[in-house]
């Protein structure tokens, strides 16, 4: 909890006065609900669409398949067997002519299938003898190849105008590839939100071994990519030294929709961000969160912009894992509100051992998951990166802990 502070004049900032902390889900909806509205909607070319979140309903364009299509390499047939080959074969891209009843052709696979074709017998289930032009029928089982095996019937996937995925859906790899199959060559998505990341701190190293009671940076690196996994487009990366005035210039020249500070939250000697807050104007939507680690994080309102576009702050802690959690409980919520992705359904699974809780407040705690399953990790402290490197996710432990066996909800990270 954030201590209250006396400015030079000797007035106390409604924004330092001790208050009772968010609790962590407190805290992430009232992120969320920060966001208003989605940003606008913008058309984005797929090669551009990877992230964004759809801001309509993708309905198909076409039947998938367009057209009958053969399902493996071998021979489209008419009729029961043995068949007499005629033609080639067809590739896939070509317009193949009828096949008349008792006939067979070498197909490939993907291959559109002749008009008049039943099936498709798959090469290692036929034998042609060359001699007679024959075509014989080997598959394994007891009665010949049914009518429409192996062949992938028109529509099978979806028909013209059928819903295929929801607004709010991300832009994923295999989105943009069932976008293309479906005859997209653009999609409507929502505008990623703007973020600009101000690291805080004379202590901070940026290159080498920590040395001279100085430590390197590890949220620098840690955070862009995340801001980017999240739905962010990183628009501005600083560093501040610890000079209230830097910091308040930064902040309020800053034209991003969300900037995002490291360190400088609690009520240190060198803690500017609550006073540079209450010089820009800025109102204060979270003073600190019930949460363990990353307690004193924090989400402000800034003032809007001159053409009137909202903007915010998230502050994170300045300890790593601290900082990870400000990012899960605050940052993520709001981007992706921004951004106009629908909010997740929570991941449940199973504790393997029991998961240490806080006595008042909620922990977070990294955790490794493979078949539904949460390992907790050692080097859980709010400093520490080693346990949070061997994660998957994060584990929400309510206060008190949760015994091993029980149901816990686990926040994914990047990558995972």
């Amino acid at each position: 909890m954030t201590a209250a502070r006396t400015n030079a004049a000797g007035d106390t900032s409604p924004q330092h006065t001790a208050r009772a902390p968010h609790s962590w889900e407190q805290a992430r909806s009232t992120a969320r609900a920060a966001a208003g509205q989605p940003l606008p909607a913008v058309p984005r070319t797929l090669a551009d669409a990877l992230g964004h979140a759809l801001a309509e309903p993708l309905t198909a364009l076409t039947d998938l398949p367009p057209f009958a299509t053969s399902a493996m390499d071998g021979w489209a047939v008419s009729g029961p067997g043995p068949w007499q080959l005629a033609g080639h074969g067809v590739l896939a891209g070509e317009t193949p002519g009828p096949l008349a009843p008792g006939t067979a052709v070498p197909i490939a696979t993907g291959a559109p299938v002749p008009p008049g074709a039943t099936a498709v017998l798959r090469r290692e289930h036929g034998a042609a003898d060359p001699r007679q032009d024959t075509l014989y029928d080997r598959s394994p089982g007891p009665g010949p190849t049914p009518e429409g095996h192996d062949i992938r019937p028109l529509g099978q996937e979806c028909r013209s105008g059928e819903p295929l995925l929801p607004s709010g859906a991300t832009v994923t790899p295999a989105v943009l590839g069932l976008a293309a199959a479906s005859g997209y060559d653009r999609l409507t998505v929502h505008r990623r939100p703007s973020a600009e990341l101000l690291v805080l701190g004379d202590e901070l190293l940026h290159s080498g071994v920590p040395r001279g009671g100085r430590v390197r940076d590890a949220l620098g690196p840690l955070l862009p990519p995340w801001l980017d996994g999240c739905g962010a487009e990183l628009i501005g990366h600083q560093r501040i030294a610890d000079e209230p005035g830097l910091l308040r210039e930064a902040v309020g020249r800053s034209p991003a929709d969300v900037v995002i500070t490291t360190g400088s939250t609690a009520a240190g000697p060198v803690d500017f961000l609550h006073d540079t807050l209450r010089a820009l104007g800025a109102r204060l939507l979270v003073d600190s969160v019930a949460v363990r680690p990353g307690h004193p994080m924090l989400l402000a309102e800034l003032p809007a912009t001159a053409d009137g576009r909202a903007r915010h702050l998230v502050g994170l802690p300045g300890n790593p894992l601290a900082a990870v959690a400000g990012m899960v409980t605050l940052a993520v919520p709001l981007l992706r509100a921004l951004g106009g992705h629908a909010t997740p359904e929570p991941c449940r699974t199973t504790a393997t051992a029991a998961l240490p809780g806080h006595p008042r407040d909620t922990r977070l705690l990294p955790v490794h998951g493979t078949g539904g399953e949460a390992t907790p990790l050692p080097f859980g402290g709010p400093a520490m990166l080693r346990g949070l490197a061997l994660a998957d996710g994060l584990a929400v432990v309510p206060p008190g802990g949760v015994p091993a066996g029980a149901t816990v909800e686990v926040v994914r990270l990047p990558g995972h």
